[in-house]
């Protein structure tokens, strides 16, 4: 059954996840990744994982493949996790961010949603919700806290 399915989903995301940890906390590497403010009117969207900080609310986004392009990742990670793609997108600059044993460079861009609805990954993405950027949901996630005030005016 489909929330059977997921819930296995979830566990594999937790699993590799933790995996992952282990992995940084040995090699400590520097890796690269993508976020996306994505804004409708004044609202910004904001999303809770299923896996490693399950109660903090983050900026949608996720990591580079080898090869490719940071425009083309966070394209390809906001259609896998929110099921939309972007119109008028920028990018709004990098940050270097650290935690987790691990320091990564995030390309940060800015966009709208092409369409209404969110489709969200669901065995990935537990709850997105639109806010406010001066009121976000609480707990706040580490690396949306340094979106927000370096990219959100």
């Amino acid at each position: 059954s489909r929330p059977r399915r997921i819930a296995l989903e979830r566990l594999g995301y937790r699993a590799a996840h933790a995996a992952l940890r282990a992995w940084w906390l040995v090699r400590r590497p520097y890796t690269r990744g993508v976020k996306c403010i994505l804004r409708d009117g004044e609202r910004v969207l904001f999303v809770r994982h299923t896996y490693g900080r399950r109660h903090a609310w983050e900026i949608p986004g996720g990591g580079l493949r080898r090869g490719e392009a940071p425009e083309a990742a966070v394209r390809r990670e906001m259609r896998e996790e929110l099921g939309i793609g972007l119109a008028e997108l920028r990018e709004a600059g990098q940050v270097e961010v650290t935690g987790s044993h691990k320091r990564t460079l995030l390309h940060c861009f800015e966009a709208r949603p092409d369409a209404p609805r969110l489709r969200l990954a669901a065995a990935e993405i537990a709850e997105a919700r639109w806010a406010p950027p001066d009121a976000p949901p609480r707990p706040l996630g580490p690396d949306a806290a340094t979106l927000l005030e370096r990219f959100v005016g």
